[in-house]
């Protein structure tokens, strides 16, 4: 039989994605925004320690090219699933070792996504919602300094095992999001952890405080479409996704 070829699933929109072997919250809220879309999401996971703690970040940068290369190349881009490990190893090393496996890919992670939403925002001065022990804070905050990006308010349910902070309750997140957002001069929320659920809270705070909520997974998805050059405006929760999104190259 003679047969034809196409562009493949998802018309040939491949977003490759990386999670934690510990996460169980990333895939579940990217498939709230992509469900239904002409979107093929391809992923793997990378070894992680049940712990976040500095050390254990670290100890992923080995197995990111080897991880990276298990997935089909060619894709319009590649996340790495961790924003804690991204400020204590740098997204200029991810993505060093991420393009190692897929040299033609661009690659993004939620700390330079949560990053180009603020600025998107015009947003300098944040309330930072962490469920991270004091030694993985200081190194978040560190890079958003770099970035011109000043926490000026702070809430950390200060936690270290990935287990817990997946069955953290959005309701407490909520809390936090709203205690650490009335701050004087915070201009947004940011909520940080991608095993951390935001999805379902998202537009309560925005409502309630008056400000854009940013959370590591909102800002993967919306950077990854934005590289991938599609117009995902609408397709997740809060005003991010009412931007408009499509990278320019």
């Amino acid at each position: 039989m003679e047969y034809e070829l196409d562009q493949g699933a998802g018309a040939g929109r491949r977003l490759g994605l990386i999670v934690l072997s510990t996460d169980e919250t990333l895939e579940y809220e990217a498939r709230g925004v992509l469900a239904g879309r002409d979107v093929n999401l391809l992923h793997t996971r990378i070894p992680a320690q049940a712990d976040v703690t500095p050390e254990d970040l670290q100890a992923m940068a080995p197995e990111m090219t080897r991880t990276a290369a298990l997935l089909p190349q060619g894709l319009s881009v590649l996340g790495y699933g961790c924003t804690s490990a991204s400020a204590v190893i740098g997204p200029d090393e991810v993505a060093r070792r991420m393009q190692k496996a897929q040299p033609a890919t661009p690659v993004t992670n939620p700390l330079s996504a949560v990053i180009a939403a603020l600025n998107a925002f015009g947003a300098t001065r944040v309330a930072m919602v962490t469920p991270y022990v004091a030694e993985v804070n200081g190194p978040l905050r560190h890079a958003l300094a770099g970035a011109g990006i000043t926490v000026v308010s702070e809430a950390s349910f200060s936690q270290k095992e990935d287990w817990t902070v997946a069955r953290i309750a959005e309701s407490s997140t909520w809390a936090a999001m709203v205690q650490a957002g009335r701050a004087a001069d915070v201009q947004a929320v940011f909520t940080s952890c991608t095993n951390l659920r935001t999805f379902g809270i998202i537009e309560a705070v925005e409502q309630v405080l008056g400000l854009p909520v940013i959370s590591s997974n909102q800002a993967l998805l919306w950077d990854m479409l934005r590289h991938a050059g599609i117009a995902a405006r609408g397709w997740g929760p809060g005003r991010l996704f009412d931007l408009e999104g499509r990278k320019e190259d």
